[in-house]
C-alpha cells in the first residue's frame, strides 16, 4: 500500500453541506446563518479581542517587566561536564556539541564553575566564570576565550 492509495473507510466522511441552494435543501435562505444581526452577514465578525465596545482585557491589565531585545543566549556548561575528555585535549565547541554536552549554541558557550575537574585540559569557548577558570588552572589545564 502506498501514500497516495489510502482511503478513509466507508462512513467516516460526510459530505459537506450545500448552503444556499434553496429552500428544499434546509440550507437555503438564510444558510444556518440565524436571522439578522452582524454574525449573519458576510465579514461579519469582530477582532479577536474585541469585547464589542466594553474596556478589553488586555487593556485593564498592568503592564510589567522588560524584555531585552539584545539578550545574550549562552550555552551553558559545567565544569565538571568536562571529565569525559581524556588528558591534554584540547576542547572545542565542536566537539562539545559532537559529544551532546551542549545544545543549541545561540551566542556562544558560557563555562561556570560547578563541581571538580580531575583533568589537564585546553578550554576554549567563549565566556568563563572566575572559579571556571580557577578550576581549570588547578587542575593544569588552560581556560581560552575565542
Amino acid at each position: 500500500m502506498k501514500l497516495h492509495e489510502l482511503r478513509a473507510p466507508e462512513g467516516a466522511t460526510k459530505a459537506p453541506k450545500r448552503k444556499g441552494r434553496g429552500t428544499a435543501t434546509g440550507q437555503g435562505t438564510t444558510a444556518g446563518r440565524g436571522m439578522n444581526g452582524q454574525r449573519s452577514r458576510s465579514g461579519g465578525r469582530v477582532r479577536p479581542g474585541f469585547e464589542g465596545g466594553q474596556m478589553p482585557i488586555t487593556r485593564i491589565m498592568p503592564k510589567r517587566g522588560f524584555s531585552n531585545p539584545n539578550k545574550k543566549q549562552w550555552a551553558i556548561l559545567n565544569v565538571e561536564d568536562l571529565n569525559v575528555f581524556e588528558n591534554g585535549t584540547v576542547v572545542t565547541p565542536e566537539m562539545l556539541i559532537e559529544n551532546g554536552l551542549v545544545g543549541k549554541v545561540v551566542d556562544g558557550i558560557k563555562v561556570l564553575g560547578d563541581g571538580n575537574l580531575e583533568k589537564n585540559l585546553t578550554v576554549q569557548a567563549n565566556k568563563f566564570t572566575g572559579t571556571a577558570v580557577q578550576k581549570i588552572e588547578s587542575a593544569g589545564g588552560k581556560a581560552e576565550v575565542i
